[in-house]
């Protein structure tokens, strides 16, 4: 690790090893559990993610491992001052990626205006020229949305991703409060923490507020899986049946009548909001991918024609692109008129000449990911490579610097995690989860801590060995 990333801010302690305020009550709680029963208590957790079946799926070059991810009990806590700052940073944020998304779609006027080059759409796979000139029902475009924050010092929060598309980990962050609470029960009654546990049924009602022009009644709600061999399906799965919406594939479906109904015992039965946890791409064999087993055919027919609303809409995906992201700052002050309450990543653009030349001369110091990558793939994390890995790395960059975007080694903050040793730092980043709907922006108190389990590691995907943790924003 470089020098940078090892001077961090650690959220429990002060560098005298004194407690901060926001942990000071499970801080006294902590110090009279005894160490035995703590241990106990870190094998009882992982029997409960276990039984639930809380598991995802790492690919590898040949086939897929289903993996139990890893929980870490002791809690992230953040003040509630902390929050009500970031609240209004990211709502800001998801404010304008909204108005970036509607505006890419018709006018194109930050295109117009030269802050935004327009190179950027005609490259990327992500843009949907079938979107052009049509509005989303309540025009929403980014109906769920996850918003990647890391921290770098007491009131130094950045930006790391926008996950506009289908952000996923909402489950965990749900099964993490409820593990935490069946395992210490006599924590929460003496700590005021705010709830997660209405997510799904404010899941619901935001999704229900964005029905079509053909609903009629109470608008029926399903979720679009791509079926169980996915790696997120225990998600789909436990998201339906909180949300006490339908659980549904591609072959369950069909256009009839101009609308998309579902198979029943009593026969066919209209859909009004389709959450899909399927790729743009694979959503309509008639108007993409031909070859899809996994979408409805007509389904952007019917979409276009008012008889169902897509979340996330397609052609999202636009704004997940890690080259857009970099333009985040011109964006969120052309669509807002303010400047960014949340800052970004310092970002390299590897697609201009002399970036990629900066980057190229510095891989040894950075972080470089791929535009359209995600989970952790694809990346090389300068300071913790070989020789030959950035080498090997440097070779890609020359071949397709279009395809890549480098960002500095971050001093990510660190948390406690339970060791057998007693509580160690581990670096954190932090997914807060975002409903948009015609009715406004809500913002879960809290979201998806994800941890990196090993000494050292900056990198919190679960699928490169990272686990998760409750996160407690307190009620004060």
């Amino acid at each position: 690790m470089s020098k940078k990333a090892e001077s961090n801010f650690d959220e429990m302690y002060y560098a005298d090893g004194s407690v901060r305020p926001a942990y000071s009550q499970y801080q006294d709680w902590f110090e009279k559990q005894d160490p035995s029963d703590m241990r106990l208590k870190d094998k009882e957790a992982e029997g409960l993610f276990r039984r639930a079946g809380i598991t995802f799926n790492v690919y590898g070059d040949t086939a897929a491992e289903e993996r139990l991810i890893p929980f870490d009990m002791v809690p992230r806590i953040i003040s509630g001052n902390e929050w009500r700052k970031l609240s209004r940073g990211i709502e800001q944020r998801v404010r304008a990626l909204n108005a970036f998304i509607h505006d890419l779609y018709h006018r194109q006027e930050i295109v117009r205006s030269g802050r935004f080059p327009e190179r950027l759409l005609r490259q990327n796979e992500a843009w949907l020229p079938q979107m052009v000139g049509f509005t989303p029902p309540g025009h929403v475009y980014t109906h769920i949305v996850g918003i990647d924050l890391v921290r770098t010092g007491p009131d130094e929060f950045m930006v790391l991703e926008d996950n506009a598309r289908t952000p996923s980990g909402v489950s965990y962050m749900l099964e993490n409060r409820e593990t935490m609470i069946a395992m210490f029960p006599d924590l929460f009654a003496g700590i005021n923490v705010q709830k997660v546990s209405d997510y799904p049924a404010r899941l619901a009602r935001s999704l229900a507020a964005c029905a079509p022009p053909a609903t009629t009644g109470k608008p029926v709600i399903a979720v679009l899986t791509p079926g169980i061999y996915n790696s997120a399906y225990f998600e789909h799965a436990f998201l339906a049946d909180q949300m006490g919406a339908e659980l549904v594939e591609g072959a369950d479906l069909r256009v009839v009548e101009g609308r998309v109904q579902m198979r029943t015992t009593a026969g066919f039965k209209p859909i009004d909001v389709l959450y899909r946890r399927v790729d743009d791409e694979y959503l309509d064999p008639l108007t993409f991918n031909p070859d899809s087993v996994l979408g409805v055919p007509g389904i952007f027919d019917v979409y276009l024609a008012g008889g169902i609303t897509i979340a996330n809409a397609p052609g999202t995906g636009i704004a997940d692109d890690k080259a857009i992201y970099s333009f985040m700052p011109d964006i969120v002050e052309f669509y807002t008129g303010e400047k960014p309450l949340l800052p970004n990543v310092p970002t390299w653009r590897c697609a201009e000449p002399d970036s990629l030349a900066y980057v190229l001369d510095n891989l040894e110091e950075l972080v470089v990911k791929e535009v359209h990558g995600s989970g952790g793939y694809g990346m090389l994390i300068g300071p913790t490579a070989s020789k030959k890995d950035i080498k090997a790395f440097a070779k890609k960059l020359r071949a397709k610097p279009e395809n890549y975007i480098a960002q500095p080694t971050l001093a990510l903050s660190t948390c406690p995690v339970f060791t057998k040793a007693g509580l160690a730092p581990r670096h954190v980043d932090l997914r807060p989860y975002v409903l948009v709907s015609p009715n406004g922006i809500d913002l879960t108190p809290g979201g998806l801590t994800r941890v990196a389990l090993k000494k050292g590691s900056l990198v919190v995907n679960s699928s490169q060995g990272g686990g998760t943790k409750d996160t407690w924003v307190l009620d004060d």
